[in-house]
């Protein structure tokens, strides 16, 4: 449809609440109906009455802001819906992914941090605390290093140390002791669990460990887009964005909502 058709038809609808509204609705019936109504005439009522009423114009503008708005946000999550079935075997069941809590949980919940995000850490206690509560939730744990060198060489260290059984104390401590997580405080916490370094730092540079790292970043951009952010949850096939004043109470109604509905 061509602009001044859509301009017209606005018109015309105007016009019509123009007139009823002003108590002539006969004049309406009388003549919009008629499809040889001069297009000028329908044209001067739908001026008139918007010069006379310039706010219409105002809530129109409004109206389809909104109706814009809701229909964006409708694709939105079509489109993750999407990118989560598509990828649902990497998301949930990657063999690289270290997995908490109950591994035959009725619930998944899937987290991507990085070991220098703040709100992660303020997370942390949050999601220990869900895992230790609800016997019948799986955790996926997934390295999303975006905050540079020393994120990834932690996060590598921290993926190396499955081998020797150490993951989840690695994990833990990387997010609850203070300074910044590196390279030489990963190393640190090995040593005080006992971990074999040498052998730690060689499974640190393994082609596998590598792959781990680059399959979480290709789902995050996926689910994401461009900008990337820790921590992000998917609990079940519902995104969780941020940590918020009462994230546990919000992990746990989310947790129950996915679990209650299938």
């Amino acid at each position: 449809m061509k602009l001044k058709e859509v301009l017209l038809e606005i018109a015309v609808t105007a016009a019509v609440a123009a007139l009823s509204a002003s108590g002539t609705t006969y004049l309406a019936l009388h003549f919009l109906p008629h499809p040889i109504l001069e297009e000028s005439r329908v044209e001067k009522i739908a001026r008139d009455y918007l010069i006379m009423n310039p706010e219409i114009l105002i809530e129109m503008g409004k109206a389809l802001d909104a109706r814009q708005e809701v229909e964006q946000q409708s694709h939105a999550a079509n489109s993750q819906q999407k990118v989560i079935s598509e990828n649902a075997e990497a998301i949930f069941r990657s063999p690289v992914s270290y997995v908490a809590g109950n591994p035959n949980g009725d619930v998944t919940v899937v987290e991507f941090f990085d070991y220098n995000c703040g709100f992660c850490r303020k997370a942390l206690p949050d999601v220990i605390k869900l895992v230790d509560n609800d016997k019948n939730v799986r955790l996926v744990l997934k390295e999303l290093p975006i905050f540079g060198k020393d994120s990834v060489a932690a996060a590598k260290l921290t993926l190396a140390a499955k081998e020797q059984g150490k993951y989840f104390e690695m994990h833990q401590r990387l997010l609850t002791d203070p300074g910044r997580a590196n390279e030489q405080k990963a190393l640190q916490i090995a040593k005080e669990l006992g971990l074999d370094l040498a052998e730690l730092q060689k499974d640190a540079q393994a082609p596998e460990i590598k792959a781990a790292l680059v399959e979480t970043k290709g789902l995050a951009h996926k689910l994401q887009g461009e900008r990337l952010s820790t921590p992000y949850y998917l609990i079940g096939d519902r995104p969780l964005d941020g940590v918020s004043e009462n994230f546990f109470d919000q992990l746990k109604a989310t947790v129950e909502e996915v679990r209650r509905k299938g």
